[in-house]
C-alpha cells in the first residue's frame, strides 16, 4: 500500500528553465510511484483547470485544501508575458486554504492524465507536483496538484496591489493580455460560487485603469 503522505522524489529536477524530455518521463515514475496503481488519481485545480480540465474524467466536485492558498505569484514568461515584460499567473503557495474543483480520474487513464498534467504545467519548471489533501462535503481524498516552486525564477511571492498591477498591466504573451486572464478567472470562479477576495480587489482595481478588449 502507498503511503497517504509520500510525496514524488523530485531530486533528479535541476534548476534549468525548461524541462527536457527525460525529466518529464521520470517525473511521471516519481509521481505514479506515490500512486496506488489499481485506484482511481484525484486531481485538484485552483485556477484554468476549474474550467479547462482537457483531460477525461467521471467526476467533478467542489473541494477544498487546507493548507494551500490561490495567489498570483507567478511571474509569466510565455502565456500571459515575457521574459522582458513578465505577466503574474496563478500559483498554488503555502498558507492559508484554497476552494477549488476535484476531478476523479479512473485507475485506467491516471498516467495519461498525469503526464498531461506534467506537460501543461511544468513547461519552465515553476510548478511542482505533489499530493495534497482536499475535502469535498464529508469526504476527504488524496488529490493530486502542482504548488509554486519557492526557488524558481518565474516565483514573485507574495506582491503588494500596486506592483502587482504593474505585471498584470503590462502582460501580454502567447495566451492574449494579462488583465483578460485575471477577469476570465474572476468571472469562472463567481460561476462556481467561489469567493476570492484578493483576486475580486485586483479585478476591480484593474476595471479602474485598463480598458476592456473590445468585442469582435
Amino acid at each position: 500500500m502507498t503511503d497517504p503522505k509520500r510525496q514524488p522524489d523530485l531530486r533528479h529536477l535541476t534548476d534549468q528553465y525548461e524541462l527536457t524530455e527525460d525529466e518529464l518521463q521520470t517525473t511521471l515514475a516519481a509521481v505514479m510511484a506515490t500512486h496506488p496503481k489499481d485506484e482511481d488519481l484525484w486531481v485538484f485545480g485552483y485556477g484554468s483547470l476549474m474550467w479547462q480540465p482537457e483531460f477525461p474524467f467521471s467526476e467533478r466536485s467542489l473541494a477544498t485544501v487546507h493548507g494551500f492558498h490561490r495567489s498570483f505569484c507567478v511571474y509569466s514568461h510565455i502565456w500571459r508575458g515575457t521574459r522582458e515584460h513578465p505577466g503574474l499567473v496563478l500559483g498554488l503557495d503555502n498558507g492559508g486554504s484554497c476552494r477549488g474543483v476535484a476531478y476523479r480520474v479512473s485507475a485506467a487513464g491516471a498516467a495519461a492524465t498525469v503526464e498531461y498534467l506534467i506537460r501543461r504545467e511544468m513547461v519552465t519548471r515553476v510548478y511542482i507536483p505533489r499530493w495534497v489533501t482536499a475535502r469535498i462535503g464529508s469526504r476527504v481524498i488524496r488529490a493530486h496538484t502542482y504548488t509554486a516552486a519557492h526557488n524558481h525564477v518565474q516565483y514573485a511571492g507574495k506582491l503588494e496591489d500596486d506592483i502587482a498591477l504593474h505585471h498584470i498591466l503590462q502582460g501580454h504573451g502567447r495566451g492574449g493580455a494579462n488583465t483578460e486572464y485575471l477577469r476570465n478567472t474572476v468571472g469562472h470562479l463567481e460561476e462556481l460560487g467561489i469567493t476570492d477576495r484578493p483576486l475580486s480587489r485586483l479585478c476591480r482595481l484593474i476595471d479602474g485603469r485598463a480598458p476592456r478588449t473590445p468585442e469582435k
